[in-house]
């Protein structure tokens, strides 16, 4: 199973739109935005799939907000992935902060790995809505057509109440309110296109160096220096699983060990 899977894996070239596409089939959701997934809640049930009642999925709060909250999700799935022996190290605090990049990567590795062990093939006997029903969360998970159901009924219930009991009141306000509302709605919609202009400029930086690195590895499997210990150096930190400091470590005593039985002097000559 895909549990350790390199930076230069194809699973990291998966888009977004694809990423929100696996996410919404499978558990009928309504994502539009993988940073939408950042409080954990998701990714808690997609190993539930995989996994039949492997989460313990009362204690998943599909309706955290806060940074407290998210991270006690996360808790849950780490310690699942320690009970799987699923060697992968969550990254809690870059997770919670709802950066798109970071959420997007560590959702190109889940379904990576979901897909290793069901063949990406959809559980049909797994019910999301049902599963998130009998946990009592269903109400408040954000994006469930269900969900929204429910919170429409209660919001219309709320508003008519208020109507009853307030219609003086609203009348003499609309026009002040109406403003405000206009501002605050110009406000956000520029907010949002300067997040997206910010996702945009992000992706284009990940693929002009994921680029770069993909020329490097092509270079270092070229026949004529893919055994030269440089080249495999290299490509120890290349294939390295996750980002850890320990494959430079590695890589920089394969060198240095190569350099010491005169492997790399010998190359350069046979190169002269």
């Amino acid at each position: 199973m895909a549990t350790n899977i390199g930076m230069m894996d194809s699973a990291y070239f998966v888009g977004r739109n694809e990423i929100l596409t696996w996410i919404n089939n499978r558990l009928q959701l309504n994502l539009s935005r993988v940073e939408e997934a950042a409080s954990g809640a998701v990714q808690c049930q997609m190993i539930d799939m995989t996994y039949p009642g492997a989460v313990p999925m009362h204690k998943v709060n599909f309706d955290a907000k806060t940074e407290y909250d998210m991270i006690q999700n996360y808790k849950v799935l780490q310690e699942v992935f320690n009970k799987l022996k699923i060697d992968k190290h969550i990254e809690v605090n870059r997770l919670v902060k709802g950066r798109p990049l970071d959420n997007l990567e560590f959702l190109q590795w889940l379904k990576r790995y979901c897909d290793s062990v069901n063949g990406g093939i959809l559980n049909e006997n797994y019910d999301p809505v049902e599963r998130r029903l009998k946990v009592g969360k269903e109400k408040s998970l954000k994006g469930s057509k269900s969900s929204k159901s429910l919170q429409a009924n209660s919001l219309y219930n709320s508003a008519s109440g208020e109507v009853a009991s307030n219609n003086k009141n609203i009348v003499s306000k609309q026009g002040k309110s109406g403003a405000a509302a206009s501002s605050d709605v110009r406000a956000l919609s520029k907010e949002i296109t300067d997040l997206k202009l910010s996702v945009d400029l992000l992706e284009k930086e990940r693929d002009f160096y994921f680029a770069k690195l993909r020329d490097i590895e092509i270079l270092c499997q070229t026949p004529q220096v893919e055994n030269h210990p440089i080249a495999v150096a290299v490509k120890k930190i290349l294939y390295a699983a996750d980002a850890k400091e320990s494959a430079l470590e590695e890589a920089q005593e394969y060198i240095a060990q190569a350099i010491e039985n005169g492997e790399i002097e010998e190359a350069a000559n046979d190169e002269d």
